[in-house]
């Protein structure tokens, strides 16, 4: 397993529907065994990055570097869009996608955010968003720079923010460790700012996609859908041994999970054409059982329309682990026809979590045990947010990025 496979592990994923325990079971995942392990002090939160990064770019992050200015959010709305008429919202988002002018790089920021409750009870509990995020600016070539952001972890809605003033405000607010480990972690609500820049590379794309195979990727829905099915990857990630393989000898929903992670890849952090992009959206508009809703705000305010993916369930994964949830979840998108611009990505409650399961040993050799107690959704009712990766920006533009 390479790098990319291995972080795209760190990611969630789209899965199969099927319960987590049976999940567990069909990838012959099997847990350690042991006792308790001794109440430990609790840790800053280690949070999982979103956006696939290969080789040495992933090692210099989980490192961390010297901090940078954050730039301001990206101009808004193109000036000459096509109106949205009910039915066709992924086309219209096609055609005005299409209209976007190229650039010297294409600038990506996104903000990903995992929903923790805070407290001891259903009665006596609020929510903070757990935040992190990266920008970018990747070249025609493929090199780049890109910066690892950490904003302040935040409370959820104005009411959270009254319970957590009412708390002490806590620049520090300890929660239960979902990870496994008998302790405590700790969400920062003050943040350490972005650091950076650390290098891109062609290699460090996701999926392989570099500029040159963007660049000869078909616009035509059809042609572009059959070129996606002939990449090759890993993409079980749900089994126990590593096997590179085309989607297309997928089937059924291993098919539209692998399919939509590399859409959604082309409509928000790969560097490709306008035309590309265009016929990403049309592409996604054919598939069968996806949906658009209503309009909705994504996690940073802004109004878009919903588009619900035909899959019952994500279950996101660490790395060579079974699955971390106890409770199942939806993915959905949100998308801005009139900037023809991906929004959003979000998980949201199915069922809330229950029960437990055993987990292999941690790096320390202590055992590890998942629980509902621990669980950062562990009072969520069904429909509520439990995760997301928002796409603030996501442009080709002439200006370089900062020195």
């Amino acid at each position: 397993m390479d790098e990319i496979d291995a972080l795209r592990g760190m990611r969630t994923a789209l899965a199969e529907d099927e319960s987590p325990d049976a999940l567990a079971s069909r990838i012959r995942w099997r847990a350690g065994t042991g006792s308790p392990a001794p109440e430990s002090a609790p840790r800053p939160l280690r949070r999982r990055l979103r956006l696939p990064l290969a080789g040495g770019l992933a090692a210099v992050l989980a490192a961390g570097a010297a901090a940078i200015v954050m730039t301001q959010p990206g101009s808004d709305a193109p000036e000459h869009v096509t109106p949205l008429v009910e039915g066709n919202v992924l086309l219209v988002a096609a055609t005005n996608a299409e209209k976007a002018p190229l650039g010297a790089y294409w600038h990506t920021r996104s903000i990903s955010g995992d929903i923790y409750a805070v407290g001891g009870s259903a009665k006596n509990f609020y929510k903070v968003d757990s935040r992190q995020g990266n920008e970018s600016w990747t070249g025609r070539d493929g090199s780049g720079e890109t910066f690892h952001l950490d904003p302040p972890d935040v409370p959820l809605t104005a009411q959270d923010a009254q319970k957590w003033r009412a708390a002490g405000s806590r620049r520090m607010v300890r929660v239960p460790d979902p990870e496994g480990a008998v302790g405590s972690v700790y969400l920062d609500m003050a943040g350490t700012g972005p650091a950076g820049p650390f290098p891109v590379s062609p290699g460090d794309l996701a999926y392989g996609l570099t500029p040159a195979r963007l660049d000869r990727l078909p616009t035509e829905p059809k042609a572009l859908e059959s070129a996606l099915l002939d990449l090759k990857g890993d993409w079980h990630a749900y089994t126990a041994t590593a096997k590179k393989e085309p989607i297309r000898a997928l089937r059924g929903q291993e098919r539209i999970r692998a399919l939509s992670e590399v859409t959604i890849a082309l409509l928000s952090t790969a560097p490709a054409p306008p035309k590309v992009r265009a016929a990403a959206f049309r592409m996604l508009a054919a598939q069968p059982g996806v949906r658009a809703g209503g309009r909705t705000a994504d996690p940073l305010g802004r109004s878009g329309t919903v588009i619900s993916l035909p899959l019952k369930t994500t279950v996101p994964l660490g790395l060579y682990t079974a699955p971390k949830q106890l409770g199942t979840y939806t993915r959905e998108l949100i998308v801005d026809p009139a900037r023809g611009m991906l929004l959003a990505v979000q998980d949201l409650v199915a069922t809330p979590p229950k029960g437990g399961r055993p987990l292999p040993p941690g790096d320390d050799g202590k055992p590890r045990s998942l629980a509902a107690k621990n669980m950062p959704d562990r009072f969520s009712r069904p429909g509520d947010l439990a995760s997301y990766q928002a796409f603030e920006v996501a442009q080709w533009t002439d200006q370089a990025p900062p020195r």
